[in-house]
């Protein structure tokens, strides 16, 4: 117990003579480390719960629909959370009410722009961050070398190399952690917005086949159409 204190104790000291020898721009890149990590994590959760990259469900219900079983389709896009099955279950919602195909088209598309939308939200600040990091970095190594080479004027002709090589390697540091905050928020961000964008070609992709047909399969088949207004079903009536 006394050695896990200790090393506890020792690992709080290097943390202070780390701040310390970053001076402020150190302590604003990890504030801005933790800010990143904090968002990232969020979106990983937000993207696990409404299950971003699924296709099974929007494909199974897909098929369903263009078999002719179409309130079996409705239902199974229904149950999946991911952006793309609800994108095909409002669709096929309104084919079953007998909207025109542009009304149609005109929900998906609305529908589909506010779902990535909402997914891409927190991405201006993971874009800030990564940009600025590196900066802060820079500056930082600037404002160290400055202090630096005060101190090497200051020593006049008495010049101690250890001081100067010290100074230097210190005002280096704020560039490194500046790197190492900016890096993984970058790759991170960078596979983040692939998924956005892999979703949206999906979603682009299920409006265009709600209303085509599936020529691999070598023949065309009628979809469910909507249902009958009252003027048909008086002429049916009228002609028995």
């Amino acid at each position: 117990m006394f050695d896990q204190f200790t090393a506890l104790a020792w690992d709080r000291d290097r943390l202070l003579t780390f701040l310390e020898l970053g001076g402020p721009v150190v302590v604003i890149l990890l504030g801005m480390s933790v800010l990143a990590l904090t968002i990232i994590l969020t979106k990983m959760a937000h993207f696990s719960s409404v299950r971003v990259g699924h296709r099974r469900t929007a494909e199974k219900a897909l098929a369903l629909y263009r078999d002719g079983r179409l309130h079996e389709a409705i239902t199974r896009a229904e149950r999946s959370p991911d952006p793309a099955s609800q994108l095909l279950a409002r669709g096929l919602r309104g084919v079953r009410l007998g909207l025109p195909e542009p009304r149609v088209r005109d929900e998906m598309v609305r529908y589909g722009n506010v779902a990535l939308q909402g997914l891409r939200s927190g991405f201006r600040p993971l874009e800030v961050i990564a940009s600025l990091a590196p900066l802060l970095g820079l500056f930082g190594t600037v404002l160290g070398m400055i202090k630096a080479f005060q101190a090497l004027e200051l020593a006049g002709t008495q010049v101690d190399a250890a001081v100067l090589s010290g100074g230097i390697w210190e005002a280096l540091l704020t560039t490194a952690v500046g790197l190492a905050v900016a890096i993984p928020v970058v790759a991170l961000l960078n596979w983040l917005e692939a998924r956005v964008e892999r979703l949206g070609h999906r979603m682009d992709d299920l409006v265009t086949r709600v209303f085509t047909d599936d020529l691999s399969r070598g023949s065309v088949r009628s979809r469910p159409g909507p249902p009958p207004t009252d003027e048909v079903l008086a002429d049916a009536n009228a002609g028995r």
